[in-house]
């Protein structure tokens, strides 16, 4: 096919499509959990005392009792076989943002020649991946290849379905043959217990005895795009890097908002219908879902759970978005910018500490001015902010959310705490000493009978802000919508941990001095604020003001991209944090920035392929054709004395000059180069490699808006985004 046969045939097939139709209805309470194996299907099926004891590890984090694995095991295997699944698998979370999986038998050849379904203790305890295939950061060379999985108790198995079968699934953390950390879920099970350790002490301090195991919880809203298969297999940039590389903005985009919270288009709600129920199945809450602000672009949100069960589950709606979406005809684009000119997509990461004896702890009540508890965590969470944000900035880096920091919605790169009206006021008062008061939440008189009153709250909220207070918890804006929620949650547990530890030392000091409690708490709390409170800012994040008050005024980091950010992982101080509250060793941290630093530098290098390729073999050639047509024209014209068509010939052949001279310069900013350091050459992808590329997309995207449709071989943003 040439020119826009290929875009032609797509629309035909997209606009003539069968809807798949929707399953019929099941009750949830038939179908919620009924593919994993939790504690209600444990206890039917295990010996008291081996129910006893697994129940205890997972509800209080006290470890395992290895004598347990085999009674365990059996009973899952049972299980599993009478769901149909004749494989098991480990399921390990590498440094890919990705998810990984190991597939084994049940199957057990005898003596005689039969076979039996066998699975023992032992293999459901530790299982044998490769340790040097996986990113690593040159922890394991290839010679070194020994890894191992361990069974994590804490998150159920469960058993997923596909249209070739079933397979037992069982979560595991990833660790080399000499004990690093390999993967997310070792340092996020650390960063829970190094969270709980200190959050206890603070609690003691405050006077409570009874304290159950403090655990972090995580509810991650989900953003991302459908478009259909039949445009993605013609875009090379989507199917290889998750975003179009090139596209002209279409004449309606999102500007009129019509799209956002709109009624979901009737093939989409089919697909969420059918992705709700596999979610339910896996025992995992999706409450929400709906139309984001871009086209194309919709949301899905699960309930609050365990942060360490959140992530697995975070991991398993990604996947399931992707499958499903196959299964409707459409690709699940997960990048953080698919399409530039409108809306980017985030993974808004809540978080929140509690457990089951003082409950959330980060809720402030009625009046957080009386809330000494609350008061006390949420300005460990400021110190922990405004001490390590570049460390927060670091966890969410990669080149694609890169694109989408600082617009659309998106917050900024600069690290600050929104915490809304009434708690700025509260801890304004507590920096000058006392407090007083605190405002509260009122009713809002709509002027019509017939409503019922509103309640609002006491403070507003700020879309522009990387990390907000909403309510009870706080909402860590910035993270990517194709990243792991690990790695965030992993810091601000981590950075809690610390502040908590801190804050508890401050105490105990000020208490030993005389003071009563109350004067000590507010004494601390003083200080926290007078040292750290420059990170608490209510406005404009996007505003030019703000970013230069910022850095200039209240020393904060503005970390652009993700060259600027990711080299803090090597920070002296970041070591530190680490190495001191035991969720990384030194190793491991370094590890992490050569394992990201390679991942970022091998995505634009994909990228910068792509955009060469794309150009010389797809573009070039289509303004080519379209130029030597219209030049025919133009002469033909020209011979019945017709003078037409000349400036649009000379726009684009110029365009055209520009793009391919353009396109040689990249190529040419390819080659290999010596670099002295990984963050040299990063800094050169950021710097050079990426200008080059949005340079040749420029010419590009005019050249779309000068070339006739019947000559444009790549489907449009037009398409793209409005036909489902």
């Amino acid at each position: 096919m040439s020119g826009n046969e290929a875009r032609v045939l797509a629309v035909h097939q997209i606009t003539n499509r069968e809807l798949m139709p929707p399953k019929p209805p099941e009750s949830l309470e038939k179908i919620w959990a009924e593919n994993v194996f939790n504690l209600s299907k444990m206890q039917a099926s295990l010996p008291k005392a081996v129910f006893k004891s697994i129940k205890k590890t997972i509800t209080t984090g006290e470890k395992l009792d290895p004598s347990v694995a085999d009674a365990v095991a059996t009973a899952m295997r049972d299980w599993a076989l009478a769901k149909g699944a004749l494989y098991y698998a480990h399921v390990f979370y590498p440094m890919t943002n990705l998810t990984a999986e190991k597939h084994d038998g049940f199957i057990s050849v005898q003596g005689d020649g039969n076979v039996i379904s066998e699975f023992s203790g032992k293999v459901l305890v530790q299982g044998e991946p490769d340790g040097s295939s996986f990113p690593n950061g040159g922890i394991r060379d290839t010679f070194e290849a020994r890894g191992y999985t361990g069974w994590d108790v804490t998150s159920p198995a469960y058993i997923m379905e596909t249209d070739n079968g079933a397979t037992l699934c069982i979560p595991t953390v990833f660790v080399s043959w000499t004990g690093e950390a390999l993967d997310k879920k070792v340092p996020l099970l650390r960063s829970i217990a190094a969270m709980d350790k200190a959050a206890n002490k603070v609690l003691k301090l405050l006077g409570h005895t009874e304290i159950a195991h403090v655990n972090s919880s995580c509810g991650a809203e989900q953003e991302y795009f459908l478009i259909d298969s039949n445009f993605a297999s013609q875009r090379p940039d989507l199917m290889l890097a998750g975003r179009t590389l090139f596209g002209k903005a279409p004449a309606k985009g999102q500007e009129f908002d019509d799209h956002y919270f709109g009624a979901i288009p009737e093939r989409v709600q089919v697909f969420m219908q059918d992705v709700e129920e596999t979610l339910y199945k896996l025992g995992i809450p999706a409450k929400t879902r709906h139309n984001e602000v871009a086209p194309g672009q919709f949301e899905i949100a699960p309930f609050f759970e365990a942060a360490n069960v959140a992530s697995d589950h975070q991991q398993l709606i990604m996947t399931v978005l992707k499958h499903t979406a196959k299964k409707h005809g459409f690709i699940c684009l997960l990048h953080e910018k698919p399409f530039a000119g409108i809306n980017g997509s985030g993974k808004h990461v809540n978080w929140s500490v509690g457990n089951a004896t003082q409950g959330n702890l980060l809720d402030p009540g009625d009046s957080p001015n009386e809330n000494a508890q609350f008061l006390i965590f949420c300005g460990a969470v400021i110190r922990g902010v405004h001490k390590y944000g570049p460390l927060m900035r670091a966890a969410i880096a990669t080149a694609s959310n890169d694109h989408r920091l600082g617009a659309n919605e998106a917050p900024p790169a600069i690290m600050s705490v929104y915490l809304g009206t009434q708690l700025e006021e509260v801890f304004e008062q507590i920096k000058n000493g006392s407090v007083t008061d605190s405002k509260h939440k009122g009713v809002m008189d709509l002027g019509i009978d017939v409503l019922p009153p509103l309640t609002k709250d006491a403070g507003d909220r700020n879309r522009t802000s990387p990390f907000a207070f909403t309510g009870n918890r706080f909402e860590f804006r910035a993270v990517g919508s194709s990243q792991s929620v690990s790695g965030p949650l992993i810091v601000l547990n981590t950075m809690l941990a610390d502040s908590l530890e801190w804050i508890g030392n401050r105490l105990e000091s000020e208490l030993s001095k005389g003071l009563e409690l109350n004067t000590a708490i507010l004494t601390v709390l003083k200080e926290v604020m007078e040292t750290h409170g420059s990170v608490v800012f209510g406005g404009n994040g996007y505003s030019d003001e703000w970013h230069k008050m910022a850095v200039e005024e209240r020393g904060l980091a503005n970390l652009p991209t993700t060259a600027d950010a990711l080299p803090y992982l090597k920070a002296e101080f970041i070591e530190d944090l680490f190495q001191k509250t035991g969720v990384l060793t030194p190793v491991e941290l370094e590890s992490r920035f050569e394992v990201y630093a390679e991942q970022y530098i091998l995505s634009i290098e994909v990228e910068a392929k792509l955009v060469t390729n794309m150009a010389k073999t797809i573009i070039y050639p289509a303004a080519v054709e379209y130029l030597s047509k219209l030049s025919s024209t133009i002469s033909s014209l020209s011979d019945l004395g017709i003078d037409c068509h000349k400036d649009s010939a000379k726009t684009i052949a110029e365009l055209t000059n520009s793009m391919a001279a353009v396109t040689s310069k990249l190529s040419a900013a390819m080659e290999p180069h010596d670099f002295s350091s990984t963050e040299e050459q990063m800094m050169y992808c950021a710097k050079t490699i990426r200008p080059l590329m949005d340079e040749v997309r420029s010419y590009a995207d005019a050249l779309e808006g000068e070339i006739a449709d019947s000559f444009w071989p790549l489907p449009t943003y037009q398409e793209m985004l409005f036909i489902k």
